[in-house]
């Protein structure tokens, strides 16, 4: 079992999430907060708040880029087998509405075969609080096994 799937186990999702940032720095810009996390799945609420706004007071698309790249990240490090290592190696972005209230970012892998070495691409949809889809990612990540 992935070692942050046992940390998001045992220490629960509002104290997993604060903890995410000592591993990974830059996620703490953002405040993301991990909600779910399993093989092949993992959503992150990203806050409506001043600090990741842009020029108009939306959600800036770098944001919803980090909180994408969380959620893959996430989703990947779970889902692969144990020894297996991952490292994202580019993402395809679609901005597809102003993001004007939290944002539930999924990356929904379940039809991903991790079990391959290679590359493999995970996709992640950020939707605003009434559902309309504000954002679209694909990333490819490269599994590297033992």
């Amino acid at each position: 079992m992935s070692q942050f799937l046992k940390m998001f186990e045992q220490m629960g999702p509002e104290m997993f999430s604060q903890g995410i940032g000592q591993v990974a720095p830059y996620f703490s810009t953002i405040d993301p907060q991990v909600v779910a996390l399993r093989p092949g799945y993992c959503e992150v609420l990203l806050k409506n708040q001043k600090k990741v706004h842009n020029h108009l007071g939306t959600i800036h698309a770098i944001a919803m880029c980090n909180a994408a790249e969380l959620a893959g990240g996430m989703t990947t490090d779970v889902s692969i087998p144990e020894g297996a290592r991952w490292i994202p190696q580019g993402m395809t972005v679609q901005y597809i509405a102003k993001a004007k209230t939290d944002l539930k970012v999924v990356c929904d892998a379940s039809g991903v075969d991790f079990s391959q070495p290679g590359e493999v691409i995970v996709h992640v949809s950020a939707t605003d609080t009434e559902g309309t889809e504000c954002f679209t990612a694909d990333i490819t990540m490269n599994v590297k096994h033992g």
